[in-house]
C-alpha cells in the first residue's frame, strides 16, 4: 500500500485546528478531563491525525501554552489603548481593555494559562514551567508602561513596576476564577473596575510637578 502523504498546508492546517480546539476545550473542561477524543471531535479530526502531531496530550498542551500567548500578545499589541501617548493612560487603558473583552461564554475570555497552571502545578512541571514564562511575558509588556508612567507620576513610591505588573495579573486571574465561580463575568468586570481605581491611587497625576 502507498502511504499517503499529508501535504504541508494540510498538516499545518490540522495542527493549528488541534491547538484552536485545545484552547476552547481545556478552557471548558479543565487539563486533567480533557480527552484525546474531546479535542479531536472539536478540531473536526481523528486521533491519526492527533498522533501525526502530537506525541501526548501533554505535548498538545505545551503547544496550546505558546499558540495561546501568540494569539494574546497579537491582540494587546493591536489593542486601542497602544496609542495613547500618556502611559498612564496605557496602564489604566490595559485594564479598561481587558475589561472590555470580558464577553461571550467563560471559555471565550478566561486564561488557558491560569487554567492550566491551577490544576498541574504539581503533577506536569513542564506544563507549569510553560504557564510561567508566558505570564511572566505578558507581566513584563505591562511593567514597561508602568515604568513609565512611574517616573513620571510616583518616582518614590515604594513599589516596582515588575511587582505592580503582576499585581495586575493576579487581579486578573483572581477575577478570572470568581467568574467561573459565579459563571459569569460581571464580578470579574467589577474586580478590574477596583484595580482599575487602585491604579488610579498609585499614578496619582496631582503629584506631578
Amino acid at each position: 500500500m502507498v502511504p499517503v502523504m499529508m501535504s504541508t498546508t494540510t498538516m499545518h492546517d490540522s495542527r493549528r485546528k488541534l491547538l484552536d480546539a485545545a484552547l476552547s476545550v481545556i478552557r471548558a473542561k479543565g487539563y486533567q478531563a480533557t480527552r484525546i477524543e474531546d479535542l479531536c471531535a472539536a478540531a473536526g479530526l481523528t486521533k491519526g491525525s492527533f498522533f501525526h502531531h502530537f506525541r501526548s496530550k501533554e505535548e498538545l498542551a505545551l503547544a496550546a501554552a505558546g499558540h495561546f500567548a501568540t494569539m494574546a500578545d497579537g491582540i494587546f499589541a493591536n489593542a486601542p489603548y497602544q496609542e495613547l501617548a500618556d502611559p498612564r493612560d496605557r496602564v489604566l487603558g490595559y485594564v479598561d481593555f481587558r475589561r472590555s473583552i470580558l464577553v461571550g461564554d467563560l471559555p471565550d475570555y478566561t486564561c488557558l494559562l491560569g487554567t492550566m497552571v491551577q490544576e498541574v502545578y504539581d503533577t506536569h512541571p513542564d506544563i507549569r514551567a510553560a504557564c510561567d514564562e508566558h505570564i511572566r511575558a505578558h507581566a513584563h509588556t505591562v511593567a514597561r508602561d508602568l515604568a513609565a508612567a512611574k517616573a513620571l507620576y510616583a518616582p518614590d513610591a515604594p513599589w516596582t513596576p515588575e511587582s505592580m505588573a503582576f499585581f495586575t495579573q493576579a487581579v486578573i486571574q483572581g477575577a478570572f476564577v470568581l467568574a467561573k465561580a459565579e459563571h459569569g463575568p460581571d464580578v470579574a468586570a467589577e474586580s478590574l473596575g477596583h484595580l482599575r481605581r487602585y491604579l488610579e491611587t498609585q499614578l496619582d497625576p496631582s503629584t506631578q510637578e
